[in-house]
């Protein structure tokens, strides 16, 4: 595939935008997946592509949150081995099962957590400076954090809002620190995920750098906007993302 300014600059506004609304929420890949097809990269090469992007935003945002003391480093380990699990699982999955196949689940799964979001706020998004659970204590939580690798390891797109869930619904963090982990759990899987689509040779690396610079721009930005914000202004940027999460999947093919 060649490559002109004008695509090129179009992913890296695309990373910048992708990368600010992942760190705040999730669901960026919403836009970065329609604008790769719309250049002419094929649905499983992007599906790959974009994950470098999504591994360079993601650590960043781990560094930003880390350097500002909102990480939660005695959960990291013990978040991450349910998260790695479905995400080997899920890009393995990945090289045979269509789309669809998970489709449903993050459709029911995203409604469920919109609703959630509006109706009982409190229930998904604790106030800050709750005390968490601790995962041995909530096993929803951690089959949360299972699925969540499951379907980012498989597609990616729309995962964030997931782990927010497993994250702040059921272990309790509240939004600012549920957002440290999350970027730590999405940095691990999306790096799991690409190696095994590099290997499989199904990564165009020229757009997937121009992803990454403009989503790790993205990301330090979301980082500061995030710390800084009013939690319940968080919240309903929250709940846009979920809500438009849930159309652009009804509505994809």
């Amino acid at each position: 595939m060649e490559y002109d300014v004008i695509s090129l600059l179009l992913l890296v506004v695309v990373g910048v935008l992708s990368g600010f609304i992942n760190t705040l929420a999730g669901g960026g890949s919403m836009l970065v997946l329609p604008a790769m097809l719309f250049l002419g990269i094929p649905a499983n090469i992007a599906n790959a592509t974009f994950r470098v992007g999504v591994f360079m935003q993601s650590l960043v945002g781990v560094k930003g949150f880390h350097s500002r003391g909102h990480l939660d480093t005695n959960a990291v380990i013990s978040s991450l081995i349910p998260t790695i699990l479905g995400a080997l699982l899920g890009a393995l999955l990945a090289s045979w099962l269509p789309l669809w196949v998970l489709k449903p689940t993050l459709l029911t799964t995203m409604i469920i957590m919109a609703l959630v979001i509006l109706l009982r706020p409190e229930a998904v998004i604790p106030p800050v400076g709750a005390k968490p659970h601790r995962l041995k204590d909530r096993p929803i939580a951690l089959l949360g954090l299972f699925l969540a690798g499951l379907y980012g390891g498989f597609a990616q797109a729309g995962v964030g809002l997931i782990l927010i869930a497993a994250l702040a619904g059921g272990l309790g963090y509240d939004l600012i620190r549920t957002h440290a982990l999350k970027t730590v759990c999405t940095a691990i899987f999306s790096g799991v995920s690409l190696v095994i689509f590099a290997l499989h040779d199904q990564v165009w690396w020229i757009p997937g750098i121009m992803l990454a610079a403009g989503s790790m721009v993205g990301a330090w930005g979301g980082v500061h906007f995030a710390i800084n914000v009013d939690q319940k202004q968080l919240k309903w940027i929250l709940f846009i993302m979920v809500t438009v999460t849930c159309v652009s999947a009804y509505w994809s093919d």
